[in-house]
């Protein structure tokens, strides 16, 4: 049990499992709505168009909405205005990255979709999962 905290890939991909099951917890304990839910838990992945301008933008358009920074602030925005919309929308947006850490995709260096914080997506086999990691670990 104790060589999980030697691999910081799991314990992040558990991070991703640990916010995605919790905002799915209270959302639903919020009883916001599924059609909602199903309706825009897919709408982050439309920063994934940047791609087809070229790398670097579609890094950054990914990271933008794939970095928990913007649904937390929305978070604040909803419980400092008690505003319900923003609150499930928030939720809904922390259980999307969460699914996309627990999977393995990660923020994206500009050098390709595959190359995240977490490692390669996609490695060949046989290739260790941290074959590239630009910050140099």
């Amino acid at each position: 049990m104790l060589s999980v905290f030697k691999k910081p890939i799991v314990l992040l991909k558990l991070e991703g499992f640990v916010v995605f099951f919790l905002a799915l917890v209270i959302y639903w304990q919020q009883s916001f709505g599924w059609t909602l839910f199903w309706s825009t838990v897919l709408l982050p992945d439309l920063a994934l168009l940047g791609y087809l301008v070229n790398a670097k933008v579609g890094a950054t358009t990914y990271n933008i909405t794939h970095s928990k920074l913007l649904p937390g602030a929305l978070a604040v925005v909803a419980i400092a205005t008690g505003n319900a919309l923003f609150s499930a929308l928030a939720l809904i947006w922390f259980v999307h990255i969460g699914v996309d850490r627990m999977l393995g995709y990660g923020l994206k260096y500009p050098e390709g979709f595959k190359v995240t914080h977490l490692g390669t997506i996609g490695k060949m086999s046989g290739e260790p999962s941290d074959s590239y990691l630009p910050c140099g670990e």
